[in-house]
C-alpha cells in the first residue's frame, strides 16, 4: 500500500471542504471557479490537483498580464489593474458562459509577446486560478470561488526558495504591493465563497 507523507496527508486535510464544496456543486451540472490569493499561496498548485481530480480545465490569470501599450501609470494605479481583464473577460469567460469553445491568446512575459490562438473546449470543471482572479468585473461569472490565504512571512520564503535574488526583489517591491492593494480595496479576499489559511 502507498505510503502518503505528512505533509500530503496535512495538504489534503486541509482541502476537504473545498472538495466537500465542489463534489455538491458538481452533482447539479458545470462548475466554473475561481482561485486567488497571493504569490506563492499555491494556487498554481491546487488547480493543478483539482484538475486532476475532476478532470478539469485550467485557465491562469498569468496569461492575461498587461501588454506592453496598456502599461501606464493610470492602469497601475486601478486597483487589480495588473492584469487584462478586459480580454480574460471576452476571450474566455463571455464564451464559457455561453457555452462555447474558447479561443485565447497567451502572453508571453518573457518576450513580451502574444502567442498564436489556441481553442480550448471547457470540461464539466473550469478553474480560474492567479490573483485578480475574482476583480469585481468578473467575479459574477464564477459559481465558487477559493482564496488562499498565505502569511508574509511564508511567502517571502517560498518567493526566495522559487526566484533568484532579483526577481524575488520585484515580488517584493512590486508585484506584492499591487496585489494587496488589490485584495485590500475590493475586499477579496471576504467576497470569495471559502477562505484557506496556507501553512508549511
Amino acid at each position: 500500500m502507498e505510503q502518503r507523507s505528512h505533509s500530503q496527508t496535512r495538504g489534503q486535510d486541509l482541502f476537504q471542504p473545498l472538495f466537500r464544496c465542489l463534489d455538491t456543486l458538481l452533482r447539479s451540472g458545470e462548475v466554473v471557479m475561481a482561485i486567488d490569493g497571493g504569490s506563492a499561496s499555491g494556487k498554481t498548485t491546487l488547480a493543478e490537483a483539482l484538475r486532476a481530480r475532476y478532470d478539469g480545465t485550467v485557465f491562469h490569470m498569468d496569461d492575461f498580464f498587461l501588454r506592453p501599450e496598456q502599461r501606464t501609470p493610470e492602469r497601475f494605479a486601478q486597483p487589480g489593474g495588473n492584469v487584462d481583464r478586459e480580454r480574460f473577460l471576452e476571450e474566455v469567460l463571455v464564451p464559457l458562459r455561453k457555452k462555447r469553445p474558447i479561443r485565447y491568446r497567451r502572453f508571453d512575459c518573457a518576450t513580451f509577446t502574444m502567442a498564436p490562438a489556441m481553442e480550448v473546449v471547457p470540461k464539466r470543471l473550469t478553474i480560474i486560478e492567479g490573483a485578480y482572479s475574482m476583480h469585481p468585473e468578473l467575479a459574477e461569472y464564477y459559481d465558487f470561488s477559493v482564496f488562499l490565504a498565505i502569511s508574509p512571512e511564508l511567502q517571502k520564503k517560498r518567493i526566495a526558495l522559487r526566484n533568484s535574488g532579483q526577481e524575488a526583489e520585484r515580488f517584493y517591491t512590486r508585484w506584492i504591493p499591487l496585489e494587496q492593494v488589490y485584495f485590500s480595496r475590493l475586499n477579496v479576499e471576504a467576497r470569495c465563497d471559502l477562505s484557506i489559511p496556507i501553512h508549511e
